[in-house]
């Protein structure tokens, strides 16, 4: 982008000037030949023409026809993974009822206690446990 921009202004600069500005194209590639310099009195499409290389391409194993189609299913079945897999178990787990429940048990035991302090009655019955009925008797 910069370069192309750079090339706009190296067109609009007087030709008397351009004569001894030069430009250069910059691969990323690691080849030698890649990289040329180029005089700026050539017109800024001969300078700006990209050679297109067939990218080698592995598939993600959702496609073997179309590059696109492979990246766009790879990013659609990660986003559902994460987002159902993950976030929607998490989520599941957290707000599950309570399974034992102990809270339960332990709420209704201090009901009961606060009532039967409330009436004056003793906060475990003698008679819980029948003393005839023993076990070990």
């Amino acid at each position: 982008m910069a370069g192309m921009l750079g090339l706009r202004l190296l067109s609009k600069i007087p030709k008397s000037r351009t004569s001894t500005v030069f430009s250069r194209l910059i691969s990323t590639s690691n080849k030698k030949s890649d990289v040329s310099a180029t005089s700026a009195t050539g017109s800024a499409t001969e300078a700006c023409e990209i050679k297109q290389e067939k990218r080698h391409w592995q598939s993600y194993g959702f496609s073997e026809e179309s590059e696109l189609e492979d990246l766009n299913e790879m990013h659609h079945h990660g986003f559902l993974l994460i987002s159902l897999g993950l976030c929607l178990s998490i989520f599941i787990l957290a707000y599950r009822p309570e399974v034992n429940l102990e809270d339960w048990s332990h709420r209704e035991a201090f009901l009961e206690l606060r009532r039967r302090e409330r009436n004056g009655l003793p906060l475990i019955s003698p008679h819980y446990a029948d003393p005839e009925c023993s076990l070990f008797s």
